[in-house]
């Protein structure tokens, strides 16, 4: 019962006084007196200047009425306090609004829950008022707190300990909405309660028992669910925070996330990160987009050192930011996201190579294995963020990251790239070489570029076939993938997919157009450098079918892509110098990749017959199908690539009709009008220097020592090599002058002849060709060593290096102080 004043004394208290004591019944259960109440708010808005005072009045009466734990006249306090707010919004109620504060923190400050509540949804109807003038000095340090310590409420009552959960969400929504909306006033983005709030809310958001793991935006919250479920009402009001969120204030708001995954370790496993970030990501306006993306960045590189699976958890909420962002706008960002990726790709290859090399000494270590599946995991998701992005660029930036990831593939014997691998090794280099072609490969997927310059130009091309003659089948096989993708311009490689015999091409509604100027071009000066590299690839001894098929798709998006009459000339060249090569077998090839060679040339003669559809051409074709059909089916890639096929013993006894004939296809292409002069001429591969600096043997390292001669012009239905042994009978006739005339004359001809109709990257090709050659015979003959024969019958052997040639009859030459034995 509230103190009750003599009539006398009454009449000499104040007005407002006496007003604010009548809106008091006997009895709180009866209520707030609705006449007074009339009364007293009648009284404040004809009196403005007298709210300061009826709110000072108010508070005292309610501090007293907590502290003697009178809640129903706390309630009806409360009440009036609510209908006066309401009700004036003079410049006068700003002394109001500091009363009403005083209030609000007196009930929150009890401990009781009722009263807490109550001062909360007090100050949520205040939150919704606008008020014409803001006040610059009031601060809500003091309700940021105890609101943030209401989310965290640990009652033992379940319904007491949610009900103040909401109460602590509620209220910070309300702070949130009272503040931010002016300029002047972004105290509540200070650091200092940014560290609240935000974790308060993400608390609160854990207790969700379905994460919304799609990829879009997670579904908003319904009305009934926000009054009741503390989980779906914090992350309503994390969203109302960050859709608010300005240039100079995200990273406060962003940072506490990074900061609450830690200490509660969300990153592995990471649902409840990705979730939160795609709230973040799909709430905050969308230029700001790149802010996100670089607070992750910098947060990676800040865990470096800790756990794989939570690195790798990072590069997870990474990807789902980036995916988000590439929507729209990215920004500066493009370089730095891949120049950090990359960079924790090389930590992440180093130390499992570290694991490795830790796991070889002493006893074997079973986290060992579980740290490397681990790094694994990193470098998937690593390589995933990467593509997904890289894919989601426009052309132009995308042609800017192939060509910076390119820079960071490191080639054995040069410095060019820009990647630290001092502390990897060779098996570390081998795995960053891998995982960094992967990730090129996912960046060029699905890159449609107009013009074949575009998406290989000279400074691009050149550093991406190095690695195709490393001796690496895997790595050759990323390269090709990774050209196939820049080729295929019209999605014709999945019809390709597979080496095989295809009866008719035109089931496979190949697509294509005219050859441009710009792809005319652009073979004339690249073509001699695909065809070496495909030639030479397909010599590789560790290659399996997969690198046959890749080659032979790489045969077929050249001819529909960037084939011309010239080009497909070239082509036809390349694959009759690839049969040669199986059945010649300078290079000592196990017999699975001798047939392997000569079922790709198969596959590709019956598909580029097709192409041009020449019927004499494809009548030949499909004769020599025929009878390797019949006769020697190890030469068809139906057969050679199954798990069991029964392998020749040798290729020399089988006869020409196993074989492509030059002269025969001559004949076919002639009658059709293609000028086939240069199919006279055999191709050979040009020799560079990448030979050596890719750690492959040279192509012309082989165990008898050969130089390429000039080939007859009048073609042969054998197929003949075009290379001679060097003996000591040859040497004999080559001192013998008789006849030398007729010869020079002859040979003069030829060359004249053979550089009128050659082109002249042919041209240059044989002559590099024969002075690299000419080069390493002689290293090797100042390196022989002779030793005697056993008997003055007998043979010498000579060897030169790893090579030991084969047995010579023993022959005395007699030359000036030389004597050979």
């Amino acid at each position: 019962m509230p103190t009750r004043v003599c009539c006398c004394c009454s009449a000499l208290r104040p007005r407002y006084k006496r007003l604010v004591d009548n809106i008091f019944p006997e009895d709180p259960k009866d209520g707030l007196v609705k006449a007074d109440m009339e009364k007293l708010t009648f009284y404040a808005v004809s009196a403005p200047e007298k709210l300061d005072r009826i709110g000072s009045y108010l508070a005292e009466r309610l501090s007293r009425d907590v502290v003697r734990h009178r809640s129903g006249y706390v309630l009806i306090a409360m009440e009036a306090l609510d209908q006066l707010l309401m009700a004036c919004h003079s410049q006068s109620i700003k002394p109001f609004v500091e009363s009403f504060l005083h209030m609000v923190a007196k009930l929150l400050e009890s401990g009781e829950p009722k009263l807490q509540v109550l001062g909360t949804n007090s100050f949520v109807k205040f939150a919704n008022i606008e008020e014409d003038t803001p006040s610059y000095h009031r601060r809500y340090d003091f309700f940021v707190s105890r609101f943030s310590a209401m989310c965290h409420s640990c009652h033992s009552d379940p319904e007491i300990r949610t009900e103040i959960r909401i109460a602590g969400i509620r209220g910070i929504q309300g702070v949130v909405r009272k503040t931010v909306n002016d300029e002047l006033r972004a105290t509540i983005w200070e650091p200092q309660h940014m560290d609240k709030i935000v974790p308060s809310l993400l608390f609160n958001m854990q207790k969700i028992e379905e994460v919304d793991s799609r990829i879009g935006p997670p579904s908003s919250p319904s009305a009934t669910d926000k009054e009741e479920n503390p989980a779906v009402l914090a992350e309503n009001c994390f969203r109302e925070l960050l859709g608010r969120a300005t240039f100079g204030n995200m990273n406060n708001a962003v940072r506490p996330v990074f900061a609450h995954l830690d200490h509660h370790k969300l990153w592995d496993p990471n649902e409840f990160a990705v979730h939160c970030f795609k709230i973040i990501m799909y709430s905050i306006q969308a230029q700001y987009s790149h802010h996100v993306i670089q607070e992750i960045l910098g947060h990676l590189d800040a865990r470096k050192k800790d756990a794989p699976r939570v690195r790798a958890g990072i590069i997870q909420v990474l990807l789902e930011a980036v995916a988000i962002a590439a929507k729209g706008s990215i920004g500066p960002t493009v370089l730095e996201v891949f120049n950090t990726l990359l960079k924790h790709l090389r930590l992440s290859v180093e130390f499992e190579a570290n694991d490795l090399q830790g796991g070889s000494v002493g006893s074997v270590n079973l986290n060992t294995s579980s740290k490397d599946n681990d790094e694994k995991i990193v470098q998937n998701a690593i390589i995933q963020t990467i593509g997904f992005f890289g894919s989601n660029l426009p052309d132009y930036q995308r042609s800017e990251i192939m060509m910076f990831i390119m820079g960071k593939v490191p080639v054995f014997g040069t410095s060019t790239h820009t990647l630290d691998i001092s502390q990897l090794g060779d098996l570390g280099t081998r795995r960053i070489q891998i995982m960094l072609l992967r990730s090129l490969l996912m960046v060029t997927s699905g890159y449609k570029a107009k013009t074949i310059v575009t998406a290989l130009p000279g400074s691009f091309l050149d550093p991406l076939l190095s690695p195709s003659l490393m001796e690496d089948y895997e790595l050759r096989q990323l390269v090709l993938e990774v050209m196939h993708n820049l080729m295929d311009r019209h999605d014709n490689r999945a019809k390709l997919r597979g080496i095989r015999i295809i009866p008719d091409v035109a089931d496979l509604k190949i697509k294509r157009e005219k050859i441009c100027r710009q792809d005319t071009s652009f073979m004339k000066k690249n073509g001699q450098q695909l065809y070496r590299h495909i030639y030479l690839g397909c010599k590789e001894e560790d290659n399996v079918q997969k690198n046959y098929e890749l080659l032979y798709t790489s045969l077929a998006l050249i001819t529909i892509e960037l084939a011309n009459e010239e080009v497909v000339i070239d082509l036809i060249r390349l694959a009759i110098a690839l049969q040669d090569s199986a059945i010649i077998n300078e290079d000592n090839l196990p017999m699975f990749h001798r047939c392997g060679i000569m079922a790709l040339v198969a596959a590709y003669l019956n598909f580029v017959s097709q192409m041009i559809a020449v019927p004499a051409f494809c009548q030949h074709v499909s004769k020599v199908i025929e009878i390797r059909t019949m006769e020697a089916p190890y030469f068809l890639p139906e057969h050679i690539f199954r798990d069991k096929c029964m392998l020749p013993k040798s290729l020399e006894k089988h006869e020409k009709d196993l074989y492509f004939l030059t002269n025969k296809i001559a004949e076919s292409l002639g009658g059709s009008g293609y000028s086939v002069e240069r199919l006279s001429v055999p191709y050979v591969p040009q020799v560079t220097d990448e030979d050596r600096l890719s750690r492959r043997k040279s192509i012309v390292d082989t165990v008898s020592i050969q130089v390429d001669i000039l080939s007859n012009n009048v073609p042969s239905d054998d197929v003949v090599s075009n290379t001679e042994e060097i003996t000591f009978e040859a040497l004999k006739k080559a001192i013998d002058t008789s006849g030398m005339e007729e010869q020079e004359k002859e040979k003069r001809r030829l060359v004249i002849e053979k550089f009128q109709k050659a082109p002249f990257e042919e041209i240059a090709a044989q002559c590099e060709s024969k002075a690299n050659l000419l080069h390493d015979r002689l290293a090797q003959i100042l390196e022989l060593t002779i030793r005697p024969p056993p008997s003055p019958s007998g043979t010498l052997t000579i060897t030169s290096g790893h090579a030991q040639y084969q047995s010579v009859p023993v022959y005395e030459m007699k030359f000036p102080d030389l004597c050979v034995y």
